[in-house]
């Protein structure tokens, strides 16, 4: 019996009953089934081995598909428990699932005792099993024989994972000396699995219950070829040095303190002075825009968040309410309701639309505690917020004009990398998580759809990420290791202009319900801060570097012309100050570079009889003698074109 298999392309193809993906990768070609980890059967990832017994559609995944890298670091994850079991007889597991980069393995290993040195022992044993090539091989079995076997086993963990599935659902996956429950999918066999590394060991209390016994907890990753996880590696090193945490306290850019509270940022001087440079940057583009500036109280009544829908809809990030005078008030998690009222505050006409306003709104999120993270995860918040109300025929332009603006920052900030994320409603909760407005989504959906096309900008869909009241774009951004961030976002509401009863006269003397876009192309100070602390290295640009210039006299005795050098830095808008220390130029050098200020002023006699400075550039050193005035002029139009070096 034939079954039809179709291919990407949209190809049809007649492949015998009980097909499998790998054996349909052969018959295309030798090469590709050497590169086939898993494939896709109509949208579900399977093992590239199992039988396909029925018409359907087929992708068949590759390293570079991300469901693929899963697949692969999930049965190196079953490799590394087939290590750790040879070598611990008695160990007992729990789940081992892949992770970003990487997978884990929570177990029981009774009275032994796993240390970092124990590590690369187990490291080798995977080396050894993977040339073995075993294969990944799934078995379906009954919940009485799952039950008999772990019992037989004594393995209390799996028997109650077990507890929770139902029979025709259960699958156990075994290659080598090992066999576990799990779903799957895995790659064909072990050989593919040329690079793993163990990155560390931690405890991990049982179903994260601190009641619970602590498990022991194996980190690792692993890649196709010795190569990639080098290189990934390299990455990682390099990442530890650009952290922003760890930067941004070097810097002098942010701290916190336990008696402000958790995920409160206090931002120093420093930091201070990239937020000022920021919201002017924004200011001058949205003032470009035809945006008009606005301020908003950073609380409100209960009403208006009921109104809104956040309440319920987003009550769990918010903070508690506050009771005065038998009124609840809320901290604002979004400005976007006041916003709506400043739009209600005066009637509006088709004159007055496209309607587009704007402020660096102070948000309050209540982010849990495991959740917060240096400057990414914080419980107060400074948007770059707008809102932009407008007709349905006005809104492709304004969409686009959003998505040329975030274009115009990417190439300010060097992001090279980027693609647009359409989050989409999940039609099985409308009413529950979504607005249930079936109509509008699809209309609204396809409205932002059209727009990306014609514009064309990258993006991908994903189902089940839109906002409560309508599709959105979450812009994901590589920073320059290639390190993945979720910058903003640009959002279609077509909930709260009803909700709040917003309206305009249009051309043909009627009241019309607009279109509302929320966007944040520089999201908040703290993410995007955080962000190019990473991207930069700490290395800002001279426009953006809260210092910009360190005047270093070679001795005391220049002290006077070092102060008309700054005066006159100063007078032109230049950040600058002078190193007054009593140290020898060299340290004063060393210091000024580790603090990764863009330019260093070097001057004795011969330069003050010259009017003339010794300019060095932060990491390339001496650039020569120039003109004071010539120098501030040329700094001077550095900085006002924003330029990246």
């Amino acid at each position: 019996m034939k079954i039809n298999i179709t291919l990407p392309d949209g190809s049809i193809r007649a492949y015998d009953n009980g097909v499998s993906a790998m054996d349909i990768a052969k018959s295309i070609s030798e090469g590709l089934a050497r590169k086939v980890l898993a494939a896709k059967v109509n949208d579900e990832v399977w093992d590239a081995a199992r039988p396909i017994q029925e018409d359907a559609s087929l992708k068949l995944l590759t390293w570079d598909d991300a469901e693929a890298k899963a697949t692969f670091r999930h049965s190196t994850a079953h490799l590394m428990a087939e290590a750790v079991q040879t070598i611990y007889p008695n160990v007992k597991f729990w789940v081992g699932p892949a992770v970003d980069a990487g997978f884990y393995y929570d177990m029981d290993l009774g009275d032994k005792v796993i240390t970092e040195d124990d590590l690369a022992i187990i490291e080798k044993k995977m080396g050894e099993l993977a040339k073995k090539n075993s294969s990944f091989e799934r078995k379906k079995i009954t919940k009485a024989d799952a039950f008999k076997y772990f019992t037989e086993k004594g393995d209390e963990y799996k028997l109650d994972l077990l507890t929770n599935l139902k029979d025709g659902e259960i699958t156990f996956y075994t290659q080598g000396d090992f066999t576990d429950l799990c779903k799957g999918p895995h790659i064909p066999n072990t050989s593919f699995i040329k690079a793993a590394k163990l990155m560390s060991v931690a405890g991990a209390y049982w179903k994260g219950d601190e009641k619970n016994k602590q498990l022991t907890r194996l980190y690792g990753i692993s890649f196709p070829s010795q190569k990639e996880l080098d290189e990934h590696l390299a990455m990682l090193e390099e990442a530890k040095k650009r952290d922003h945490r760890k930067l941004g306290k070097e810097l002098s850019i942010y701290t916190t303190d336990d008696s402000v509270g958790a995920g409160l940022i206090l931002w120093m001087p420093n930091g201070t002075v990239i937020i000022e440079e920021l919201e002017k940057l924004a200011k001058e583009t949205e003032n470009a825009a035809g945006y008009k500036r606005v301020v908003t109280p950073h609380l409100a009544k209960e009403n208006l968040y009921l109104t809104s829908g956040h309440l319920p809809y987003y009550a769990d990030s918010m903070f508690p309410p506050m009771v005065m005078d038998n009124e609840k008030y809320y901290l604002r998690a979004m400005n976007c309701p006041h916003h709506h009222k400043i739009f209600d505050a005066e009637p509006k006409s088709y004159r007055d639309m496209p309607y587009r306003i704007a402020e660096y709104g102070t948000c309050y999120r209540y982010e849990q505690s495991g959740e917060l993270f240096g400057l990414m995860r914080v419980r107060c918040l400074h948007m770059n917020d707008a809102h932009i109300y407008c007709s349905k025929k006005q809104f492709a332009q304004e969409f686009r004009a959003v998505n040329d603006m975030y274009l115009k920052y990417f190439k300010i900030f060097g992001v090279e990398k980027y693609v647009m994320r359409l989050s989409l409603h999940d039609p099985e909760k409308l009413g529950q998580k979504y607005v249930n407005e079936p109509e509008l989504w699809l209309e609204t959906e396809a409205m932002v759809r059209k727009t990306l096309i014609e514009a064309g900008v990258p993006f991908v869909e994903v189902k089940g990420e839109g906002a409560f009241y309508g599709p959105k774009i979450d812009v994901q951004i590589w920073s320059a290791i290639g390190r993945e961030f979720t910058l903003a976002t640009n959002q279609v509401d077509f909930a709260q202009p009803r909700s709040f009863k917003l309206s305009f006269t249009n051309k043909e003397n009627e009241q019309e319900i607009p279109l509302v876009i929320h966007r944040a192309p520089l999201g908040t100070h703290e993410r995007f801060i955080g962000f190019l602390l990473e991207h930069y290295a700490g290395k800002f640009p001279t426009w953006l570097a809260p210092l910009q210039v360190k005047i270093l006299p070679i001795s005391d005795k220049f002290m006077d012309y070092a102060n008309i050098v700054l005066k006159k830095l100063q007078t032109a808008g230049i950040r600058a100050e002078i190193d007054e220390r009593n140290e020898k130029i060299g340290k004063k050098i060393r210091d000024t570079e580790i603090m990764k200020v863009p330019y260093m002023l070097v001057f004795g006699e011969k330069e003050i009889a010259e009017n003339a400075v010794a300019v060095r550039r932060q990491g390339k050193g001496d650039t020569g003698v120039k003109n004071l005035d010539e120098f501030i002029e040329a700094l001077s139009a550095e900085i006002k074109e924003r330029r990246a070096e």
